[in-house]
C-alpha cells in the first residue's frame, strides 16, 4: 500500500498535463468544433427566450408536470409534433473562462486523487510500470470518460460527439497512468 501523501507528485503532474492537453485539443486542434450547431433562427430563438425571462438553469421540453401527465393525449401531441430536447441556460455575459478553468483544473487534481487512492491501494511500492500503469489508467479513464454515453443514451446527444469525448478520456487517462507509472515510488 502507498500513502496519497507518497502520491502528491503524480497527483499534481497529471493534472496538469491533462490540463494542457485538453486545451491543445479544444484550442489547438479544434476537435470538437462540430460537437454542437447552430440554432436556425438564432436571433429569434434567443430573443423568445429573453421574452419568456429564462433564467440559468437545465430546461427538458417538452416537460410534463408529472410523470402520469406523459400519457395525456395534449402531451402525446406536444411529444408528437416537437421538437423534445433539453436547453442548459447559462448567465448572460462574456463566458467566465477562468471560472471554468479553475472548475476544470480542480476537476482534474479530483480525478487525480482518485486515481492515487485506488492505485495506492492496489499496487505495493515498487511495483511494476505496467501494473501501476493498468490500475492509473482504467481509474483515470472511468473518471475521464465514463459518464459521457449516458449523455447519449437520456439526452440525445450525438454518438459522435460522445466519441470525441471518450478518445479525448482515453488520452488523458493514458497521460495519468504514464506519470503514475513513471513516478511511482
Amino acid at each position: 500500500m502507498v500513502s496519497l501523501a507518497a502520491l502528491w507528485l503524480p497527483i499534481v503532474l497529471s493534472a496538469v498535463l491533462v490540463f494542457v492537453a485538453s486545451s491543445v485539443i479544444h484550442m489547438v486542434l479544434n476537435l470538437h468544433r462540430k460537437d454542437y450547431g447552430k440554432l436556425p433562427g438564432e436571433e429569434n430563438v434567443m430573443a423568445a427566450l429573453r421574452k419568456e425571462g429564462v433564467a440559468p438553469g437545465n430546461y427538458y421540453f417538452p416537460c410534463p408536470e408529472d410523470p402520469k401527465q406523459m400519457k395525456s393525449p395534449e402531451m402525446m401531441e406536444k411529444y408528437k409534433q416537437g421538437p423534445i430536447g433539453f436547453l442548459n441556460v447559462m448567465p448572460s455575459g462574456m463566458p467566465a473562462m477562468g471560472k471554468f478553468l479553475t472548475q476544470w483544473i480542480l476537476y482534474c487534481l479530483v480525478v487525480a486523487f482518485f486515481v492515487a487512492y485506488l492505485t495506492g491501494r492496489t499496487q505495493a511500492p515498487g511495483a511494476d510500470y505496467l501494473a501501476v500503469f493498468r490500475v492509473a489508467g482504467t481509474a483515470a479513464f472511468m473518471g475521464y470518460g465514463l459518464a459521457y454515453p449516458a449523455e447519449s443514451i437520456w439526452k440525445g446527444q450525438n454518438w459522435s460527439t460522445t466519441v470525441r469525448f471518450l478518445v479525448d478520456a482515453l488520452v488523458y487517462a493514458l497521460l495519468t497512468a504514464g506519470v503514475f507509472g513513471w513516478l511511482w515510488p
